[in-house]
């Protein structure tokens, strides 16, 4: 271990001073980046996940907000329902990298994962300038937690740490200014990279993407807007959203949740994997689909009410899912419902889907028009609402068995029966997620404009 960590420390720091061979990220022109150097993260050649995979979302207070692992839960769970991915989130406030590794035997491992995502470093980074023996520790102990992953037989997706919006003010600690605490943070990711590719682990970029988003939307909503949170550190949906979008590109899905492809002369409509064509007459189509598109926001009254509500949300906010899609490339890679529709014999269509209509041209249709962006309120968002109210209700109720159970009195006296009651306590929970994701059938008509 110690000369895995010499040899990964010398290639960072090397890299850091543009020596070597390394590659390196493409940068904005903004001279707000000019001190950063990022090496190139890679990038998950083909799908990570594999069928019936059970995945451990690990990380600090921010993964205990159980708002990014449950976009991402959600997500599995319904744009991949045919990998029947199982999730556990085991986030735990103001943790480190040997916190986790400290824990992880008795409340992470003996849940058997066969995956895991780690997001660490916010704390592990101190707050202030980064020093060598910073990235020091936060190498030997990631290192570690990875390693011990790998000998229980589970994969591993490295996170780097997101980035800091401002000092926080909790924390009494804190030295420098906030581009000092970036740039140490930023070595860290440089490290994370390092290791993942040493260790031979994926590795999800949460820094870059949000540093970038994080400017692109003071710029474009605001120099309110605040990816990294109103306290510097904890992110709303926005940062969350950006969050999510790293480690699941890391995971290695491709996004493809459905094709309709409409011949208009003859009024036909295929559909992909996972959806079928119930009726098709005069331009209305009733579908009947088993794999949802992601929805940002929900109805008024529709499932939790922490989600982003339709009409309530703005997405012009750092509070709104919405808002970090239009700053990431959420819907072009990971939320992609197209309709096709070629033959047009007029200029424009209407689109309707749901409750909503839409104008598009025939150039546009026949190109191909994402439903799940242009129709953000949809026919799906009141079963996703239930498939998320479900899955927050059950990620909460893991932080309660980690945190007030395993980690106390009842585990420590008998580990096996702690795990064993509340187990039964959580299986009518994961029942339940399994009971909302039903199909949808919805109906989609296009009408030519004169």
């Amino acid at each position: 271990m110690r000369t895995k960590l010499i040899v990964l420390l010398g290639l960072a720091l090397a890299s850091w001073g543009l020596a070597g061979a390394q590659t390196f990220e493409q940068k904005p022109t903004d001279p707000c980046f000019e001190r950063f150097v990022l090496l190139k993260a890679p990038k998950a050649p083909r799908l990570v996940l594999r069928p019936g995979d059970r995945l451990a979302i690990c990380g600090d207070s921010i993964t205990e907000q159980r708002m990014y692992s449950r976009i991402m839960e959600d997500y599995l769970t319904v744009c991949a329902p045919e990998l029947k991915v199982t999730v556990r989130q085991y986030g735990w406030s103001g943790e480190r990298a040997p916190g986790f590794l400290a824990r992880m035997t008795n409340e992470c491992l003996l849940f058997k994962p066969t995956i895991a995502t780690t997001c660490y470093g916010m704390n592990d980074h101190e707050y202030g300038p980064y020093e060598e023996r910073i990235g020091r520790a936060y190498c030997e102990n990631s290192m570690a937690v990875i390693e011990a992953f790998k000998s229980h037989g589970a994969r591993v997706i490295h996170g780097s740490p997101g980035c800091v919006g401002k000092i926080p003010a909790w924390v009494k600690t804190a030295r420098g200014t906030v581009e000092d605490l970036n740039l140490n943070l930023c070595n860290l990711r440089n490290l994370g990279v390092e290791m993942a590719r040493q260790e031979n682990a994926g590795f999800a970029d949460v820094f870059w993407p949000m540093l970038e988003a994080g400017v692109a939307g003071q710029k474009r909503f605001g120099a309110d807007y605040a990816i990294a949170g109103k306290d510097g550190v904890h992110p709303g949906w926005a940062g969350h959203t950006v969050m999510a979008y790293a480690f699941l590109k890391a995971l290695g899905l491709d996004g493809a949740i459905g094709t309709f492809t409409v011949d208009l002369r003859t009024g036909l409509m295929l559909a992909s994997e996972g959806h079928r064509v119930i009726s098709a007459k005069d331009g209305t189509f009733e579908i009947k689909s088993a794999r949802y598109p992601f929805c940002p926001c929900v109805e008024p009254g529709q499932g939790e009410a922490s989600y982003p509500v339709y009409g309530k949300d703005d997405p012009a906010k750092d509070d709104s899912i919405r808002s970090a899609m239009r700053l990431i490339p959420f819907n072009q890679e990971l939320n992609r419902l197209v309709l096709i529709a070629r033959h047009g014999r007029t200029q424009n269509y209407k689109v309707t889907w749901g409750l909503t209509g839409k104008v598009f041209t025939a150039a546009q249709l026949a190109a191909g028009v994402n439903l799940a962006e242009e129709f953000p309120c949809n026919p799906f968002c009141a079963a996703f609402a239930k498939v998320d109210a479900a899955v927050a209700a059950k990620q909460a109720y893991e932080t309660k068995q980690v945190k007030e159970v395993l980690h106390r009195a009842e585990g420590k006296a008998g580990l096996e029966a702690a795990v064993t009651r509340t187990e039964l306590e959580r299986k009518p929970l994961a029942q339940a997620i399994r009971e909302a994701f039903v199909p949808v059938t919805h109906v989609l008509v296009i009408e030519p404009q004169e």
